[in-house]
């Protein structure tokens, strides 16, 4: 008996006390100065840091003690631009029409178990379905392995425009979506849609500024809200507690959108430079997306991977992407990380730091980029984005130093997401 309430209380103390665990790292990532420590050990209790200890510190027996003395830890990686519900491949057009929102689901499992495998604790979903919205519910509850996710749900369009849900259909299928459905054509509809969005539980807004190379339909950037409409979307979100993000290709559907309330830029890339001064204005940050640049201008010259009326604006668009990120990081336009991933295959989202430094920006300003900036963004800035105590446990482990070989980012090696260990 006596044997039995010792285990009962162990098993109490266990449940309710919690063990602690120990990460002790060759080189620490201090995202905040942009400094790398050496020999340092993390404890994390539950989901929280609680403290960084000089030395390689060993926990006690019921503690953990993991090994990451020949790593480069950082924070968790924060992706500011994927789509959760899709991955690009030759049938993707057709499946708009046959897969059912359970087959988007079980596909969208998959790629956040990817995504967080490769390091990216935290993603901001731009749109899709709506199934995005039930996976962030899912990957909250623990029920499906993947990133924490913000999402905008389905992204707001025009009519025609890139995210009509029925560009490319045939007469009989086109109809005429409205706000409920992503499709605004007025100020009334842009505060209808904003405030649907909020209903279906979605956390920001995306609007498609311009046309898009991946639309089935003609312009990659022609304008495609008019200025009240965005200013109505950017307002009637503010209200909701929402920030704004906006596709764009083309210089005066960014102009509009800046000026409209928008928070970050997506993609970007005609920018002039009157926008790029405008964007620091008001405070709007650059999302590059230069692996999506990449791989579309790359399938673009597969014959049948893309719909014809998509191939010339992926030629032109496409190859353009990285030059015009240059030359807005030059000019000191903020940037926030992101990738478009679902453009590309879902867990290659590390290439784009690579990208990103050989075309000017140091290693460590797109880690950066990739923690504290996105966090900001993401009004998360005291929880996540850096190791620090009281913030999540997201921790993710390298085998370089990136700032030596920035290649590394392509290959985490460690990941844990609010102080669960996903992969050692």
């Amino acid at each position: 008996m006596k044997y039995i309430y010792t285990l009962l209380f162990i098993c109490i103390s266990t449940t309710f006390f919690g063990q602690d665990t120990y990460l002790q790292c060759g080189k620490l990532i201090d995202t905040k100065t942009g400094k790398i420590l050496t020999e340092k050990t993390i404890v994390v209790t539950g989901n929280k840091i609680t403290s960084i200890k000089s030395g390689y510190v060993t926990g006690k027996k019921e503690d953990t003690t993991i090994d990451l003395k020949d790593k480069t830890v950082m924070p968790g990686l924060i992706d500011m631009h994927v789509h959760m519900e899709m991955e690009t491949n030759p049938k993707a057009y057709l499946q708009r029409y046959t897969d059912n929102e359970a087959d988007i689901a079980f596909n969208s499992i998959e790629f956040a178990e990817k995504t967080l495998m490769a390091g990216f604790t935290t993603v901001r979903d731009l749109g899709g379905s709506g199934v995005n919205i039930s996976l962030k519910k899912a990957t909250q509850k623990g029920k499906v392995k993947g990133p924490r996710v913000f999402t905008a749900g389905k992204a707001l369009a025009t009519t025609g425009g890139h995210a009509d849900p029925t560009n490319g259909s045939k007469r009989s299928l086109i109809g005429d979506p409205g706000p409920k459905e992503g499709v605004v054509n007025s100020i009334e509809d842009a505060k209808k849609a904003v405030r649907q969005r909020y209903k279906n539980g979605a956390d920001l807004i995306k609007i498609t500024a311009t046309g898009g190379v991946l639309s089935v339909a003609k312009s990659s950037s022609n304008p495609q809200f008019t200025i009240e409409e965005i200013k109505a979307i950017c307002e009637t979100a503010k209200d909701y507690g929402f920030h704004v993000a906006a596709h764009a290709h083309g210089d005066e559907g960014m102009q509009r959108a800046v000026l409209g309330g928008v928070k970050t830029i997506e993609h970007g890339t005609l920018m002039s430079e009157k926008t790029m001064d405008l964007m620091k204005q008001h405070d709007a940050y650059l999302v590059p997306t230069i692996t999506a640049g990449k791989e579309v201008t790359q399938k673009a010259t597969i014959d049948g991977y893309y719909p014809a009326i998509i191939v010339p604006k992926a030629l032109e668009i496409g190859p353009k992407i990285q030059n015009t990120f240059k030359k807005a990081y030059d000019r000191g336009v903020g940037i926030a990380f992101g990738t478009d991933a679902g453009v590309f295959k879902h867990g290659q989202n590390g290439k784009e730091f690579a990208f990103m430094v050989e075309a000017g920006m140091p290693a460590i300003a797109t880690i950066q980029s990739a923690t504290i900036t996105n966090a900001k963004i993401l009004n998360m800035q005291d929880q996540i984005g850096q190791i620090t105590p009281g913030f999540l446990a997201d921790i993710v482990a390298v085998n370089d130093d990136p700032t030596q070989k920035i290649k590394t980012m392509e290959n985490v090696v460690f990941v844990m997401k609010d102080g669960i260990i996903y992969k050692k």
